[in-house]
């Protein structure tokens, strides 16, 4: 932190001779303050001058913020062929996404998104194999990303700090794999991990307690998986987990819906629209209350379920008398559970936006 600091206000010095950033104050004062300031207002920043400019694209803030403690937990999604969008939860704002520079097939093809450390990941199949593409929060730009050792989709995932895991999923030849992959956001590279136990797609992953967790799927066209499996990333190996997720997936749904909420794991139950609360100790799951959407109507798909801070969040689709439109809502589970009802609260409203969520990834930096 310390040589990237020195570097940075080292060019910045001979950009701008010196000057302040706030009149009045030391820079190292002022950047605290713009650390501070709120993540929506950095591209407005970057156009007061060359020394601004120069600072939001170091990405010398998003490290400050990291050692101060401030986070803003945004919400990446696609919900129309026009493209990803970001949503601020605190300013009620939407930002367009500049659009991949992909081919034409990255563009109507299937995809999975993943937001690790400052980036979101995007994947899918370009014309003749599988393809990644990631935006930089610091840039505000989309490259290429190093492709996997083992390109797949349908796999499961899961984000903690600047590195993420991938496992299972289907290669380009329908194989069902067992495989599973470290990717490091600030190196930009994979590293292969031991394999799983049974492979799987169609799955869900998670971090929780510092460990990494896959459950559900499909281990062939026919066979549903109930067990799930804990990967410690100290010893990396893989623990089997039997009867970890008992709500069994059939080909015509979507992977498991679940989101992690201060290391407590809850889950959707695509049939009753039911929140459920994963019990450690039990191994087992208690019902809460219901979704503030419908994701039976679609086998779950077309639905988001993810953890936002310390809230979970549900984005989907409802019509109404101005037409359809793409609702976040927003549960904190510290506010508990009264008769098995939760109290939903809508966080933003995106109108005329359809009523099916492609993909959806939470950042926070």
């Amino acid at each position: 932190m310390k040589g990237k600091k020195s570097d940075y206000q080292g060019r910045l010095k001979c950009e701008e001779n010196e000057e302040t950033f706030i009149p009045g104050l030391y820079d190292d004062v002022a950047l605290i303050c713009l650390a501070w300031a709120c993540r929506f207002d950095y591209a407005s920043l970057s156009c007061l001058n060359t020394r601004f400019s120069l600072l939001i694209n170091s990405g010398y803030l998003y490290e400050l913020r990291k050692q101060l403690g401030i986070i803003e937990h945004w919400v990446y999604m696609v919900c129309d062929p026009r493209g990803w969008e970001s949503f601020d939860p605190i300013s009620k704002k939407w930002m367009r996404l500049p659009r991949i520079p992909c081919d034409e097939c990255f563009n109507y093809a299937d995809k999975e998104s993943l937001a690790v450390g400052s980036e979101l990941l995007v994947f899918g199949r370009e014309l003749f194999e599988f393809a990644i593409w990631k935006y930089s929060l610091v840039y505000r730009s989309w490259v290429k990303c190093e492709g996997m050792r083992h390109p797949r989709c349908l796999f499961a995932s899961g984000s903690f700090g600047s590195i993420a895991i991938v496992a299972g999923g289907s290669d380009h030849n329908g194989n069902i794999l067992n495989s599973a992959e470290l990717y490091d956001s600030l190196t930009g590279k994979w590293e292969m991990l031991p394999d799983m136990h049974t492979p799987r797609r169609l799955c869900a992953g998670f971090f929780m307690d510092g460990k990494f967790y896959v459950i559900g799927g499909m281990t062939n066209p026919q066979d549903t998986l109930t067990c799930g499996e804990e990967f410690d990333l100290t010893t990396k190996t893989w623990r089997k987990i039997d009867g970890m997720y008992p709500n069994v997936n059939r080909a015509a749904m979507a992977p498991p819906l679940v989101a992690v909420v201060d290391n407590q794991l809850y889950a959707v139950e695509y049939i009753s629209n039911m929140v459920k609360k994963y019990d450690k100790d039990k191994n087992s799951w208690d019902d809460l209350g219901r979704l503030p959407v419908r994701a039976d109507s679609s086998n779950g798909w077309g639905l988001a379920f993810r953890a936002c801070g310390d809230e979970l969040l549900v984005v989907g689709g409802q019509r109404g008398p101005e037409g359809e439109a793409i609702v976040l809502n927003s549960w904190s589970p510290k506010s508990g559970v009264k008769n098995r009802v939760l109290d939903w609260k809508v966080l933003g409203v995106k109108e005329h936006a359809g009523v099916f969520v492609y993909n959806c990834a939470v950042m926070g930096s």
